[in-house]
């Protein structure tokens, strides 16, 4: 019986998996595509996040029905999360898209797992595995290599948004190794949800203070594309994969994530006209394969002592 119920939810875990992984990559694609109209990265993260408000907002209130209200350790752990999570990993993120393609920054930001598995060796001393160290070091070769083709292209702008968006993967890594705990005490959604409706506060708050309100005149599709960037690309794929993670677990999902890259690469090629070398298939290739062999290695293999 239960056999029978893990094939009805298998299907529709992975459908969601591959949906919210792809549509958290077109992200990427809809920042670049707005660069094109003149605005800078101050003024898209905030109609992305003026947007995304409402939706958040909802979420944390419906998650946290019934709920004693958080305590000030919570309240500090959320806006800290808030901060560093999704405002700073969101506008580091934003103003790298400026200067590389949408896809070394996908391949940058999908090394993610090894910054989460850094920063717990640094901070809690947690053992690592010799297959880890390996799939880590078989995935950053990937990266090099999309890097040193960016570079022979875009000249020291890739150098400076490679780093941007590296420092956005690393923001997101602290997101990540802080929450653990409070997830377990918030809930999932709550937290998200607690988090995010901080990040667009500090989103809002950060144009308020760096531009002039006369900034926020855009041409009609950046508001648009913004729209897009809110729901479909932020909201949306977040609800998808917390219904993946309940239906088929974190695992499987996490490894069906991997559609992610491939999608961003394809939508890159379709939509911005980016070139599709030798060079970028083969670092895609091994950043995928050495993210695949250092998740399961980190599951398998006996751990080492640091």
């Amino acid at each position: 019986m239960n056999n029978v119920a893990n094939r009805k939810t298998l299907l529709p875990g992975l459908m969601l998996a591959t949906g919210g992984a792809m549509a958290f990559s077109a992200k990427a694609i809809i920042v670049k595509l707005a660069y094109r109209y003149g605005v800078d990265a101050v003024t898209l993260i905030m109609y992305r996040m003026l947007f995304a408000l409402p939706i958040f907002a909802a979420m944390a209130w419906w998650a946290g029905r019934g709920k004693s209200p958080l305590s000030l350790k919570d309240a500090l752990g959320v806006a800290w999360l808030g901060f560093t999570g999704y405002y700073l990993a969101s506008f580091l993120d934003f103003a790298g898209l400026a200067y590389i393609s949408a896809s070394l920054e996908r391949l940058i930001l999908y090394l993610n797992p090894t910054l989460v598995m850094l920063l717990s060796l640094v901070l809690y001393r947690r053992r690592t595995t010799l297959r880890q160290v390996v799939g880590m070091a078989i995935s950053y070769c990937g990266v090099v290599l999309v890097f040193a083709q960016e570079i022979s292209v875009q000249g020291q702008e890739a150098v400076w948004g490679t780093l941007l968006v590296f420092l956005s993967a690393v923001s997101y890594a602290v997101y990540l190794v802080y929450s653990g705990e409070m997830v377990r005490r918030l809930g999932s959604l709550r937290l998200v949800g607690l988090a995010s409706t901080v990040a667009c506060l500090l989103c809002l708050l950060h144009f308020v203070v760096l531009r002039p309100m006369s900034a926020a005149v855009v041409a009609p599709e950046v508001i648009w594309l913004s729209l897009l960037n809110a729901t479909l690309c932020t909201a949306v794929p977040v609800l998808m994969v917390m219904m993946a993670i309940e239906r088929i677990g974190a695992s499987l999902t996490a490894q069906t994530g991997m559609v992610g890259p491939l999608s961003t690469i394809l939508m890159g090629v379709l939509i911005l006209g980016e070139p599709f070398t030798a060079w970028v298939a083969a670092g895609t290739v091994l950043v995928i394969a050495g993210i695949f062999v250092f998740t399961r290695a980190g599951r398998q293999a006996p751990a080492l002592d640091s």
